[in-house]
């Protein structure tokens, strides 16, 4: 009894959330993040789900008293509607460094994985292998019960801060890793992945 109220609050937790956490890394030789003007950029191409996110994580880096502001007002849309150079978006660089950007933060998908699912419920394997019989009942549902197996998607995403005025090889501030599952609402999932990034950036010093 005691290993099934376990393992049910540990699925109660898990469902709270559907962003994991997976890696994160910071420049060593940043101690103290404290630009002037930070820039949150979100590469997507659903505007809705970006400007959601954009105002989301901007609201959350202005309640640790930074200066932000989405990219959907400093950068004109027509930018992002097709596929840019490196020198492109070095002279869009340029010009946002001119208005007083000194950091960016970016997220962008790297990734999206098809996953497979079954139904579980509350069997115990030990004693359904023991019969023949048992073990049919048990787990015919695989051909009779709708729904038994189920199809998700796990969207691997990244977010990048970077010291617009650093040098080269030190512009890399902090960048974390993520993965959100199967995300149904737009709102709750970048509510969700906002307020995991902020805490990963506190842990890891970058924010106080």
């Amino acid at each position: 009894m005691r290993r099934i109220v376990a393992w049910c609050l540990v699925l109660l937790l898990a469902s709270c959330s559907s962003t994991r956490f997976v890696d994160s890394w910071k420049n060593n030789e940043v101690t103290v993040f404290s630009p002037k003007k930070l820039l949150v950029i979100g590469i997507t191409d659903n505007l809705t789900a970006r400007k959601i996110f954009e105002e989301e994580l901007r609201l959350a880096f202005i309640r640790k008293g930074i200066n932000a502001f989405e990219s959907t007002e400093i950068i004109d849309e027509s930018f992002s509607d097709t596929k840019r150079s490196e020198e492109e978006i070095q002279e869009m660089t340029d010009e946002i460094i001119e208005q007083g950007f000194d950091a960016v933060a970016i997220t962008a998908i790297k990734g999206v994985d098809d996953k497979v699912d079954y139904r579980s419920d509350y069997y115990d394997i030990r004693y359904s292998w023991y019969r023949f019989g048992r073990y049919w009942y048990l787990y015919q549902d695989v051909y009779h019960t709708p729904g038994y197996y189920s199809q998700y998607k796990v969207y691997h995403v990244e977010t990048a801060v970077y010291d617009l005025l650093g040098e080269e090889n030190h512009a890399l501030v902090w960048v974390g890793s993520f993965d959100i599952m199967d995300p149904t609402s737009i709102t709750t999932t970048v509510d969700d992945y906002v307020e995991r990034i902020i805490k990963q950036m506190e842990r890891d010093g970058l924010l106080l």
